[in-house]
């Protein structure tokens, strides 16, 4: 149901609201906020409150830095965990220019304008993600550690798995923030766990992954523990990924389901894959963002680093599900949970119109083991991999005209100028590895 500012106001003041958090996230998906009373709050829902722009992230110069916050209706919910008198509620807000036109750096405004692309096509998406994160002890300060509290796998249950208790509070809470969770289990690493929520149209799912990792690194801290979507925090073990489910809709109907197809996919689902596989190389730097993500997007540790696809195979980069009919989806395996999900998803959409408008055809699915396979087996097939390196992504990105459209100029500068100095700072850092390997040798 859509709230209207008269909704959110007559809510906030029936639930005894004394605080609002209003939040967006800078272009790396880090969520900031502005905290105001209930007193200012139908200001805020007009448009009215003003912030300082060059203090975030790729946002503007201190010559330009004055914006407006303009809170979505739609996203007002009330913190479970706060108190019930004088409680607190967020509303997650669009970022404008004085003059009132759309800031061109808002990572929401970005996404907003792929999906007006795509209903100019006819087109909605939706979005299933599976996020995956890690549970670690903090020290006797309170900083994080990569100690873990158990050492279950896959499915377990206690006595092995010690982070149920705060996985058990993180479902609850989120459920009365109005998610409805599919599953949460114990996922293969120790320490590592994962919730999924059910699918959603692409901005709401933008806006419940950005308040997810809120609320279980909230609740985490709640138990003693931190939370972390660090995608591969420890070396040897799996990573933690985001899977992206994802299918288009055309007047009510699932676009990609075509029951006499022999896969039962539809025109639009292939051209769709080949899009997504043509320009995977190019979006990584958007849904891998970190040097640390491409540890992750390594054989051996469940996580794709070749591109092709399959029905059935997990080792690829893009796995179509078993269910058809309406539930008929892709699930592009490749991004992590560090990524900013309003960039990610938006660069996933025009990767895939791209594929639509252009009627590219993918290449015959593997069905084969890929992580078994040599570089000559993997060749004869025509299968390349993802960039190996936060370098490489960003190179990739820099001739793909198509993913910098989704981003928007603005964007585009920012996130490679910041990223590059990332890079940078990485290449010329003495780690632990080069001591242990040549201190003694040489």
């Amino acid at each position: 149901m859509m709230m209207t500012n008269d909704d959110v106001l007559r809510e906030a003041h029936e639930k005894g609201v004394k605080f609002i958090r209003l939040q967006f996230t800078d272009i790396f998906g880090i969520l900031k906020n502005v905290a105001i009373t209930i007193e200012q709050l139908e200001k805020a829902l007009d448009g009215e409150l003003m912030f300082d722009g060059s203090s975030i992230e790729g946002f503007a110069r201190i010559e330009e830095s004055d914006m407006y916050l303009r809170p979505d209706p739609n996203t007002f919910v009330v913190f479970p965990w706060r108190p019930k008198e004088g409680g607190v509620a967020r509303l997650i807000c669009d970022v404008y220019n004085p003059d009132g036109t759309s800031f061109e750096g808002c990572p929401r405004s970005a996404l907003k304008r792929v999906l007006a692309e795509a209903s100019e096509m006819g087109y909605t998406l939706n979005v299933g993600p599976e996020l995956e994160f890690f549970l670690f002890h903090t020290d006797a300060e309170g900083r994080p550690t990569t100690i873990t509290h158990d050492k279950a796998g896959y499915f377990d249950l206690t006595p092995i798995d010690l982070g149920e208790n705060a996985r058990r509070d993180m479902v609850l809470t989120l459920e009365q923030m109005g998610y409805e969770i599919e599953a949460s289990h114990h996922e293969v690493a120790p320490g590592q766990h994962e919730i999924d929520f059910k699918y959603s149209d692409a901005l709401d799912i933008a806006d419940k992954i950005a308040t997810f990792r809120f609320v279980v690194r909230t609740i985490a801290q709640h138990h003693g523990l931190h939370a972390t979507f660090m995608p591969k925090p420890i070396f040897g073990i799996n990573g933690s990924g985001m899977h992206s489910n994802q299918s288009l809709f055309k007047d009510g109907k699932n676009a990609f389901y075509d029951p006499s197809d022999s896969m039962e996919l539809s025109e639009i689902a292939y051209q769709y894959i080949a899009g997504l596989m043509k320009h995977a190389p190019s979006f990584a730097a958007i849904t891998n963002p970190t040097v640390n993500s491409y540890k992750r997007l390594v054989p051996g540790y469940e996580a794709p680093c070749y591109i092709a696809w399959s029905g059935r195979n997990r080792s690829p980069l893009i796995r179509i599900p078993a269910k058809r009919g309406a539930s008929t989806r892709i699930e592009l395996r490749s991004p992590d949970p560090a990524c900013n999900p309003y960039l990610a998803i938006a660069v996933q959409l025009k990767a895939g119109l791209d594929g639509i408008k252009n009627k590219l055809i993918p290449p015959p699915a593997v069905d084969l083991n890929i992580y078994a396979m040599n570089s000559e087996e993997r060749a004869k097939l025509g299968i390349t991999s993802l960039p190996g390196s936060l370098k490489e992504a960003l190179d990739e990105l820099g001739k793909a005209p198509v993913i910098q459209e989704a981003l928007g100029s603005h964007i585009y500068h920012r996130f490679v100028e910041a990223k590059s100095e990332e890079w940078d700072s990485f290449r010329v850092t003495v780690t632990q590895w080069e001591l242990d390997r040549y201190l003694h040798m040489y």
